[in-house]
């Protein structure tokens, strides 16, 4: 914007008069040096509409007002005066006022949202954080933050699926401190989640095991380093033998900015999704995963999730017993009385129609997430009964010679007595070597 005042001067030494200050914009300076040109004769009409870049039409528009009102009649009617398209004063009011009873935590977009599914007022979220901002009730300050790369989305769905959990106070004190459990594809935004009491194997390998059932196998897993997902020691954690057994290949991120989108997802739930858990009154996890279900992961995947024109590269999970892939599993010693210690217990494995492994052979014991157990070798379900306690062996009994035994036999005793007899003479001699002569 430009502005420009006119100071008159009277030539016999009387005040200067101050004349009408104009505000033009840059259109409206360069709009009025063509028209000062086609009233010296310099440029016509048809000339200078294609240098503005209007109509003849209008140029001959604008030439009336500029020879009638000069450079006033160049400035827009309404600069200074309310927009014909704006929100009345009323509407202003009752809106600030909306939100200082109902909603005095919410930003003003998820705000725009509540008044347009609960009362029915669309207004720009734009408009909203001008008017809190005006009213003070909003501060919108971002804070500084270090400056990192960005890295640029997958381009296709199930290339990349990001895991975490957020630890969080979701119901506001309403119920026990919780877990949500976050994945969310790389490509397109699209989000997975599952409440759950902590992030543990169980709930990560059922949250898994519900993500696979419904879109597929992704390519890649992203995660941290934590100890569900990471080894500390050899063996791998059950998680990553589980994505290793479904041809997933696991990436570990060194930060929590590395896996920003799901990071910043996590901030984002963190502010709509415990409003919307206040405004239905749940205060369980059961609640909470059935309205996840319900309603909240369907409205924000259609608003936030960017599915369209991107191909999906999931692999389906047809064929694979997953019951048998999401589980905890160990390898157990079989003893020689077909036997396992598990869980400081014993398990007898009993005849069937599959053959029993040979002691000292291991068999795979798998425990569902329902609890069940289940023991194979060679891919075969062998029966077995938990024992209470150790199991229980025959004691040794011995047994007495029958009478027709030899050793019972007379010549046998006398050949004892010669033998004893002939090592005591042996024995005798040899001291008798050992004297002096």
């Amino acid at each position: 914007m430009s502005g420009s005042s006119i100071l008159g001067s009277s030539p016999f030494g009387e005040e200067p008069v101050m004349s009408e200050v104009l505000t033009m914009s840059t259109r409206e300076r360069q709009r009025s040096e063509v028209l000062g040109q086609i009233k010296h004769g310099k440029t016509k009409v048809t000339q200078a509409a294609e240098i503005l870049g209007v109509t003849e039409r209008q140029m001959y528009r604008l030439l009336f007002r500029y020879r009638s009102d000069g450079d006033k009649g160049l400035i827009h009617r309404l600069r200074g005066q309310p927009s014909n398209r704006g929100y009345g004063i009323g509407v202003q009011k009752t809106v600030l006022r909306i939100y200082q009873e109902a909603y005095p935590d919410y930003g003003p977009t998820l705000f725009g949202e509540m008044l347009a599914q609960r009362h029915h007022l669309t207004i720009d979220a734009n408009t909203l954080r001008r008017w809190l901002k005006h009213a003070g009730l909003w501060a919108g300050v971002r804070v500084a933050r270090r400056h990192r790369r960005k890295r640029e989305r997958r381009s296709a769905i199930g290339a990349l699926l990001q895991f975490d959990g957020s630890f969080h106070d979701w119901f506001e004190g309403r119920g026990p401190l919780c877990c949500l459990l976050v994945a969310i594809d790389d490509a397109s935004g699209r989000v997975f989640m599952r409440f759950a009491e902590s992030e543990n194997t169980h709930d990560v390998l059922a949250t898994l095991w519900a993500y696979v059932e419904r879109y597929g196998i992704p390519r890649q897993f992203y995660s941290d380093f934590g100890s569900v997902y990471h080894p500390h020691g050899k063996r791998p954690t059950d998680v990553q033998r589980v994505l290793q057994q479904l041809g997933v290949e696991m990436i570990y991120a060194h930060s929590p900015q590395a896996k920003g989108r799901v990071e910043r997802s996590n901030r984002t739930h963190q502010d709509r999704l415990v409003k919307a858990l206040r405004r239905e009154h749940i205060a369980n996890i059961t609640q909470a995963n059935r309205f996840l279900e319900r309603v909240y992961l369907r409205q924000h995947n259609a608003r936030f999730a960017l599915t369209d024109h991107l191909r999906d590269v999931h692999r389906p999970a047809v064929g694979l017993d997953l019951r048998n892939i999401f589980c905890y599993e160990t390898a157990r010693t079989v003893y020689n009385d077909y036997t396992i210690t598990l869980g400081a217990r014993f398990v007898q494995l009993e005849r069937s129609e599959a053959p029993l492994p040979p002691p000292q052979n291991k068999v795979i014991v798998h425990r569902w997430l329902d609890g069940s157990l289940h023991i194979f070798w060679h891919q075969r379900e062998i029966p077995f009964t938990p024992l209470k306690g150790s199991p229980k062996h025959k004691p040794y009994v011995p047994h007495p010679a029958a009478s027709t035994h030899p050793w019972h036999r007379s010549d046998l005793g006398r050949m004892r007595k010669r033998v004893k007899s002939r090592k005591t003479i042996l024995a005798s001699m040899n001291k008798s070597t050992l004297l002096p002569t």
